[in-house]
């Protein structure tokens, strides 16, 4: 008997029996298992876990930094931010929303209250990674919160486009996760699909823009396909693969370029395509992409945020798959058959009509002799500014007519519930969570529209005023990463000096930013050395436009032992550890990745530098200019700092910050993730340790409902049943799959299934029990 006949005779026996018995809602759960296609049940957990592990990497990651950015003698004090003007707390909350508002209350000032954010929001994080019940939709907004919180009085070294997609990427998970209810049960999630898709419409918005504003910049490099002939050596902190990838051929340089534009501008459309294999194969070029960025460069979080909302690709049959737990095929009709041959037929044709259109809109052409792919773009700005205004508006209905699409199935969900409490709660729920994803994908038209400027008139004004009015909350954000490729010339460099005399001066090097000529790029990721990269930033322009960079160089005459730690942990390291210079001065270098030897031997330095001008003058403390330019900018020390508070949180905190004094960025992340790997080790292998020395389990029933004393509420929706781990699921489908092996072995459980009594507690269950006793 094939396994479709199984099944067959299975549904027909169970809706005979159940409209014998008037149970017509047990056939519910087998019914739909049988039907159902495409959950996303596991993708979704695997998106909120990612998800946890970011939030701890963000929170750890500025933890680290906060006494050397915002503390008291910090490089832009947090608590200039925070003025209190005799507001009531609300007010205050409006102005700015940040918890930090209630740190007085606490016997905290503004350092001490960031440093507390950060901890709970660590540790929020890391329960969250470990413990699946965490992963819940009140721990993602209190995540949310708090980020939400540092963002308000981060200024420019939180002023990131990862920090904002964190804030957005973040306020998604509050809608995508489980509402846990206080006895720990899980409602219906009939709206997963509807909450779930708004991460893939953010992940085409994230990757779309950062395309299109590539040639919309006119910046030559990306038009002449030379871009990553210089990425590689001018990104802020390159990794040390990033100086072999920038000894490749120039031709595979360009044609990398050519696949960066297609991943990144046609390859997001098929995120909404209704052919499964065309998705799974967007899926795999934009994790490729990533993973290749990772190698290359330190971007914190930013690529391990966007490969998470590539989850939103997948679904449960492809993860499974994936992992080796695949269902057992079985055979097709014949109407099945001829769908999964047109689908597959349509991926290729649309595979086949990108990789025509990629060679005659950038002329790609192969030399066999010389063993190369030549490559321009055979396109103008003109042309491709027409495209845009194309394709701009009609992407924006066709998620309109997605979303719509999810809306409906979700709805048909809610109808298939049984009972009529559960088919209403269900129903209120859709309403609720379709209604905030329309919101939320309507208010997210108009930074999308800011990649064409004639779009932008079709945003309805009601909309655009929504968008203005939570703004502040950063909810939705415009996008686009690497517009324009700096240093072209050569990669501009501020190297900061120290002298006692004013005529011996010693380099001031920091630990991850470019600076000694023989030193190794780093790999920092996830961690972000904030000030190494606003340093990247300031050598881009003059230092007056970089305000900060005044009151880096007055903490450093200072010798502020918070500030110094984000250049050197290392005291050794550190030229001025025993006294702070007397002088200091600031010099712009350009920088370039050796080339390999002519006998193709490595050469013994990583970098070659060239002298350009002065970046800062020599100051000192009390100096006219210095005073000047702290006056001007208003960073100089503004009121009495608070006394700190000899309260128990106080000084808990102090005690916390003494114990990772003296950690790196990398190091307290790495730690963190560590023992989030081991606390959930462990736990796996005393969970599989009590399965196999306890009571061998009674195997789950056809019906796809646990025996129990005292049975819950049954599950209104036939994918939300109560969430168990991803290893106790697969084992249960690999019994179903057993039990479903002969007629007679499914008629004679379902028989004991219908022999319990009210309270659930049958013959079988009495076994069970007794089993258990002895």
């Amino acid at each position: 008997m094939s396994g479709t006949e199984r099944y067959d005779s299975c549904v027909l026996f169970l809706i005979r029996r159940t409209f014998l018995t008037g149970e017509l809602s047990r056939i519910r759960p087998f019914y739909f298992h049988y039907m159902a296609m495409g959950d996303i049940r596991l993708p979704r957990h695997m998106f909120l876990w990612s998800m946890s592990v970011i939030y701890m990497f963000a929170f750890a990651s500025l933890y680290i930094q906060i006494p050397g950015l915002y503390g008291n003698d910090g490089i832009l004090p947090a608590r200039w931010q925070l003025r209190y003007t005799g507001k009531s707390l609300l007010e205050q909350l409006r102005d700015s929303p940040t918890l930090l508002w209630l740190g007085p209350r606490f016997g905290l000032d503004t350092q001490q209250g960031m440093e507390l954010i950060c901890i709970l929001g660590s540790l929020l994080g890391l329960g969250a990674m470990v413990l699946e019940p965490l992963r819940n939709s009140i721990v993602f907004f209190c995540l949310w919160v708090l980020y939400l919180s540092l963002f308000q009085v981060g200024q420019v070294f939180l002023y990131f486009q990862w920090d904002s997609l964190l804030l957005e990427t973040g306020f998604l998970a509050v809608l995508i996760a489980p509402l846990t209810l206080p006895r720990g049960g899980s409602p219906s999630r009939q709206h997963d699909g509807v909450t779930f898709w708004l991460a893939r419409w953010l992940l085409f918005r994230l990757m779309f823009a950062s395309g299109v504003v590539k040639l919309t910049s006119r910046c030559p490099t990306w038009w002449g396909l030379t871009a990553l002939t210089y990425h590689y050596e001018t990104q802020c902190i390159p990794t040390p693969l990033a100086w072999y990838a920038h000894q490749l051929p120039v031709w595979l340089q360009k044609l990398s370029v050519v696949g960066t534009f297609v991943i990144e501008i046609a390859v997001p459309f098929l995120f909404f395509s209704p052919v499964r294999c065309l998705r799974l194969g967007a899926f795999y070029l934009q994790v490729l992409l990533q993973v290749l960025i990772i190698l290359t460069g330190n971007y914190n979080f930013f690529n391990l945020l966007t490969i998470t909302l590539c989850f939103s690709l997948l679904d449960d049959d492809h993860v499974l798959s994936f992992i080796g737990r695949a269902k057992k095929a079985e055979s097709k009709t014949w109407p099945e058959a001829v769908a999964s041959g047109l689908a597959s037929l349509t991926g290729l044709c649309v595979c086949g009509l990108m990789a025509y259109l990629t060679v005659v809109y950038f002329s790609l052409d192969i030399d066999w002799e010389k063993a190369s792919v030549s490559s321009h773009t055979a396109f103008t700005y003109h042309q491709f500014n027409w495209f845009l205004k194309t394709v701009t508006v009609p992407s924006i209905w066709t998620g309109v007519l997605s979303l719509t699409w999810e809306i409906i199935k979700a709805m048909f969900k809610c109808a298939c519930v049984r009972g009529v409490f559960w088919k209403l709660t269900a129903t209120a729920q859709w309403a609720v969570f379709a209604t905030a994803a329309v919101c939320m994908f309507a208010i997210s038209t108009v930074p999308y529209t800011l990649i064409e400027y004639e779009a932008q008139g079709s945003i309805w004004p009601a909309v655009a005023r929504t968008h203005s009015s939570v703004a502040r909350y950063q909810l939705v954000n415009s996008y686009g990463l690497f517009r324009r490729m700096t240093g072209v010339g050569g990669r501009p460099e501020v190297v900061i000096e120290g002298s006692m005399d004013r005529v011996t001066w010693t380099e001031i090097e920091f630990m991850y930013k470019p600076g000694n000529v023989s030193g190794p790029p780093p790999a920092v990721a996830p961690h972000q050395p904030r000030l190494d990269w606003q340093m990247w930033f300031a050598a881009l322009r003059p230092h007056a436009q970089s305000p900060w960079f005044t009151g880096l160089v007055q903490r450093l005459l200072q010798g502020k032992r918070d500030v110094i730690n984000l250049v050197q942990v290392e005291e050794s390291r550190y030229p001025f550890s025993h006294s702070p210079p007397a002088f200091i001065r600031a010099r712009l270098y350009k920088y370039w990745f050796t080339e390999l030897r002519e006998d193709g031997s490595l050469p013994r330095q990583w970098w070659r530098r060239q002298y350009v001008e002065e970046f800062y003058p020599t100051v000192h403390l009390g100096d006219p200019v210095l005073e000047s330019m702290l006056s001007q900018h208003g960073l100089k020390d503004k009121g009495v700092v608070r006394r700190v508070s000899n309260a128990l949180l106080p000084r808990a905190l102090g005690q916390v910050r003494a114990q990772v004094q003296g950690l790196s960025g990398p190091s307290a992340l790495w730690s963190l993730f560590i023992t989030g790997l081991t606390i959930s080790f462990l736990r796996a292998l005393s969970s599989r340790a009590f399965r196999t020395r306890g009571p061998k389990p009674l195997p789950v029933e056809l019906l796809g409902e646990k025996t129990e004393e005292a049975p819950s509420p049954p599950a209104p929706c036939p994918e939300e049943e109560e969430e168990v781990g991803d290893e106790v699921e697969e084992e249960e489908v690999g019994d179903e799959e057993e039990e479903v092996e002969e007629e007679e072995v499914v008629e004679e459980k379902v028989k004991g299934e219908f022999a319990t009594d009210h309270d659930g507690r049958g013959d079988m269950e009495e076994k069970r029990l007794e089993s258990e006793a002895s």
